[in-house]
């Protein structure tokens, strides 16, 4: 287990560095915590905007620190791929997951994090999602698709927003 502290910049955040998302799921802690990290592939959305695989792909996330986010699928050639995007640094079920995340474009050196708590809640649970790190992304990194700092972590907090409300519809059409 890790205190968020070892997890920010010591001055605090910088300006669009990061966008954060909440959303109310209608499941107790534990249930939410396994369903985010356990079936994951199951209320991540399809399509290229979420995902890299063309067709048929599977979202996989091991629970643990040390475990990898990952996207295993079939190119149009035939042959199977599996890509990381992710590596867990912190698991402490049921309350909170942090995570390295790396696009597929991404250097060798270049790292965001995605932390993403669940608090409990009188109806529910709370998730609160934090994609943070962009801001030492360079201004023409090509996961930017050229636009402004604000604007691309407004399209990110858009991006989680999504997934987030189909982490919510999930677990209450699960039930």
């Amino acid at each position: 287990m890790s205190d968020a502290r070892d997890h920010e910049a010591p001055d605090g955040p910088e300006p669009h560095d990061s966008a954060t998302v909440t959303v109310l799921v209608a499941a107790d802690r534990d249930t939410c915590f396994r369903v985010f990290t356990e079936e994951i592939d199951q209320w991540w959305r399809r399509g290229l905007k979420y995902r890299i695989g063309r067709g048929r792909s599977v979202v996989h996330l091991e629970p643990r620190v040390g475990g990898a986010l990952f996207e295993s699928f079939d190119t149009p050639s035939g042959t199977s791929k599996v890509v990381r995007t992710g590596t867990v640094l912190v698991c402490d079920p049921p309350a909170r997951l942090v995570l390295e995340w790396r696009a597929v474009n991404f250097a060798d050196d270049e790292r965001t994090e995605v932390e993403v708590r669940f608090d409990e809640s009188a109806s529910g649970t709370r998730v609160t999602i934090v994609h943070r790190g962009f801001a030492k992304l360079r201004a023409d990194h090509p996961v930017r698709h050229g636009e402004s700092a604000a604007v691309f972590v407004r399209r990110m907090g858009a991006w989680w927003g999504e997934l987030a409300t189909s982490l919510r519809a999930y677990a209450l059409d699960r039930e």
